[in-house]
């Protein structure tokens, strides 16, 4: 809402103390991100801003700050809001008390699935929210056309939102192999956001391939790995975003990074992390948390998880205890450890109220798994060479290897090897655009018998299954279809334990809590009763066909070299 004279009166009178502020956190202590200091006294809160610091105020309410520290709200800088398996609004309901005050949302998943509509209603969500998410518009729609997605946006489509007020800019720019080919769909949206905030997805990126990305105006990067890579980056002026998610955690390889010099070009975010992780160990708090105990100075992680991450995306009315800045704050027990005693939110403490009288959002995309019943025949991998590629899972990285293997042969078939963990992976088109199939090999899950199947597969979002037994793979593949969308685990014909996700195919209607239950409950069927190791099975599995991360990826098209950046002859 834009300022008003009466607004600027009532900040001069209670900044000045001529009137009392409409809160004061009383005797408390404050980081000062600009100073590094831990300062003493009151904070002056009046409407949505702040009006005193360093002096001494009465307020109309006030809170006794004594043993307190006060930082700025956190800003989760790359959020994919869809991998939290929740609606945006429970989304909000789950970050915000533990001190995400702001978030930058890029909305590509649901994009990829139902296009503008998807669009829209990010947008819808995001006008009721009680946090401030900003949504960047989704540059691939679809990723790559290395797969088969539910939409496309082109230029033409995403400038019909480029001035809306809840947008900064474009998000993620993944089809880099695009702008090196020049194609002229991918120039067209950089021309068209010129001089606009356009978000990065530079993995391993070096050299010359990294001038002329960033000479593109491109900005930020939150796919770095190792901080040689980051230091790269940074020495050419790109702003590292230090990712941790359910997946890719970064923060150990990056903390050394965090420095005096460095942190006012890093920013913190989550990119894809589900409730069950946020409730275990929290959400941003979590990042602060990992990498101060790293060692990471801990003004300059406090600056870069909000001061550096606001300015970073030109959100200068935010970031500070400081005058005029929004009262956007969190109150710590512990600054260390970012343990969150309390959330103000434009001025107001954040308590069950806050989230009572936000307008209904009603889902959209209910129908969108339209994919035929399978049976273990369409599984069937016809028997090639005995030494194929198979996809090596990295642990916590959604980086892959390229693995050559000996997968046995079996009456004219290549089949699963479950003792040595070769297990087959499937990728089928959901959309009902074709009914492609991508078939191929995975090393990593140590599944000994069962499937799991997912329809949240990066970025376009098709049935992602992987198995050691064909008919398993049907029968968790024919649950998603008749679930429209989810985790399925199966063993023995049986499934074991599954998570609904109707809001097209990637999201949950339940309350967060709810899904956090179901997502305990997969993960012990899982790992009890199928063996396999991994912490998020099924957002490993879910990164597994998104071409545009190296090495070697599986899309409803077969197995995509991402390095040629090509499908793999069958």
């Amino acid at each position: 809402m834009a300022v008003s004279r009466d607004d600027l009166r009532k900040r001069i009178d209670q900044a000045l103390g001529n009137a009392r502020a409409d809160l004061v956190i009383k005797d408390t202590r404050f980081l000062n991100v600009v100073t590094g200091e831990i300062a003493q006294g009151d904070v002056a809160l009046c409407g949505d801003r702040i009006v005193g610091t360093y002096e001494s105020y009465d307020g109309v309410e006030e809170i006794d700050g004594r043993g307190l520290t006060v930082v700025p709200g956190f800003i989760d800088t790359h959020v994919h809001c869809e991998s939290t398996c929740v609606t945006p609004l429970e989304f909000d309901r789950c970050v915000l008390p533990r001190g995400t005050t702001t978030a930058v949302c890029d909305p590509h998943e649901i994009c990829n699935v139902l296009g503008e509509r998807g669009l829209r209603y990010f947008l819808d969500s995001a006008s009721t929210m009680a946090l401030d998410l900003r949504v960047q518009l989704s540059s691939c729609v679809p990723a790559t056309e290395l797969e088969t997605s539910g939409a496309r946006l082109e230029a033409e489509d995403l400038v019909r939102y480029r001035d809306d007020p809840r947008v900064l800019g474009l998000a993620e720019f993944m089809n880099f192999p695009g702008v090196f080919a020049k194609l002229p769909a991918v120039l067209d949206k950089l021309v068209a956001f010129d001089g606009r905030h356009i978000d990065g997805h530079a993995p391993l990126m070096h050299g010359r391939e990294l001038n002329a990305y960033l000479s593109c105006g491109i900005r930020n990067c939150h796919e770095t790995t190792s901080a040689a890579e980051a230091m790269e980056k940074l020495r050419k002026g790109m702003q590292v975003l230090i990712r941790d998610g359910s997946v890719s955690k970064d923060v150990h390889a990056l903390a050394e990074v965090i420095a005096p010099e460095t942190s006012p070009f890093l920013g913190f975010c989550t990119d894809d992390r589900n409730p069950l992780d946020i409730a275990e160990e929290g959400h941003m708090d979590h990042l602060i948390r990992a990498a101060i105990k790293l060692g990471a100075p801990v003004a300059h992680v406090y600056r870069a998880a909000t001061w550096s991450a606001a300015r970073g995306f030109g959100l200068h009315d935010r970031g500070l205890v400081a005058p005029g800045q929004k009262a956007d704050l969190v109150l710590l027990d512990d600054l260390e450890s970012c343990a969150v005693n309390r959330v103000i939110k434009d001025g107001r403490v954040v308590t069950a109220e806050s989230f009572a009288h936000r307008a209904v959002v009603e889902p959209v995309g209910l129908r969108s798994v339209k994919l035929d019943p399978v049976t273990a025949d369409d599984f069937a991998v016809p028997a090639g060479n005995a030494t194929q590629p198979v996809i090596g899972v990295l642990p916590g990285k959604i980086l892959t290897e390229r693995l050559a293997l000996d997968v046995p042969r079996r009456g004219g078939q290549s089949v699963a090897d479950p003792e040595r963990d070769i297990l087959k992976i499937c990728v089928l088109s959901r959309h009902g655009v074709n009914r492609n199939v991508g078939r191929g090999f995975v090393r990593g899950f140590e599944i000994r018998e069962g499937a799991i199947a997912s329809s949240v597969g990066h970025d376009s979002h098709n049935i992602c299954v992987v198995g050691a037994d064909d008919g398993d793979m049907a029968v968790a593949v024919n649950r998603l279809i008749e679930l429209q969308g989810g985790f399925v685990a199966v063993r023995g014909g049986r499934v074991l334990a599954e998570l609904a996700l109707p809001l097209a195919g990637l999201m949950s209607l339940e309350p967060f809590e709810e899904v956090e239950r179901q997502l305990r409950t997969l993960r012990r069927a899982v790992r009890e009763g199928m063996g396999c190791p991994l912490a998020e099975p099924f957002l490993q599995l879910a990164f597994l066909p998104l071409p545009v991360i190296p090495h070697l990826k599986i899309t409803d098209r077969g197995l995509v070299d991402v390095d040629r950046f090509e499908l793999v002859a069958a």
